[in-house]
């Protein structure tokens, strides 16, 4: 059955302050099981996520409706309807989307499904392991948020005997 990307059916609800928005999850409602695809809407001034990368995954953003702010390494860029961004893996595929504007936006990331995955959000300093389902996707067996600064030595902690 097909899904409408101009639907309301939203499948979550994100409140928290900076980063409230509605999320359809569009691939797993097709069946997809190597590509996610999710359809965001944004108040005006929220956030979809922390400034991120991702080191297993590319994502394609596809903007809807409104006007988005796209944070990249580079520098910010305004994008509205029909505009599409790549986002590779690694550093250079840093991103946060921010809705601009008096009216909310609607977009559309389509991501590969990999996993293990490792995010990095460098503002806040973390470290994001995902293992036993990609980022997004539910009952991973490992999920976990660390602060960069919390390394460990190899055989720190390791019995010598």
């Amino acid at each position: 059955m097909p899904v409408n990307l101009n639907g309301d059916d939203w499948d979550a609800e994100q409140q928290q302050p900076g980063f409230r928005w509605k999320r359809m999850r569009v691939g797993r409602r097709l069946g997809g099981e190597l590509l996610g695809a999710s359809l965001y809407e944004l108040p005006p001034g929220e956030r979809a996520f922390p400034y991120h990368l991702h080191h297993g995954n590319e994502e394609l953003l596809i903007v809807l409706d409104g006007r988005l702010a796209l944070r990249r390494p580079a520098g910010t860029e305004e994008l509205g309807p029909s505009d599409a961004e790549l986002f590779r893996r690694g550093p250079d595929g840093a991103h946060q989307v921010t809705a601009i504007g008096d009216s909310p936006a609607r977009f559309l990331i389509v991501s590969t499904m990999v996993e293990p995955d490792i995010t990095e959000a460098p503002d806040g300093g973390k470290v994001g392991l995902f293992a036993g389902a990609a980022p997004g996707g539910e009952n991973a067996a490992l999920k976990a948020f660390l602060r960069r600064d919390a390394e460990a030595g190899y055989f720190d902690g390791e019995p010598t005997g």
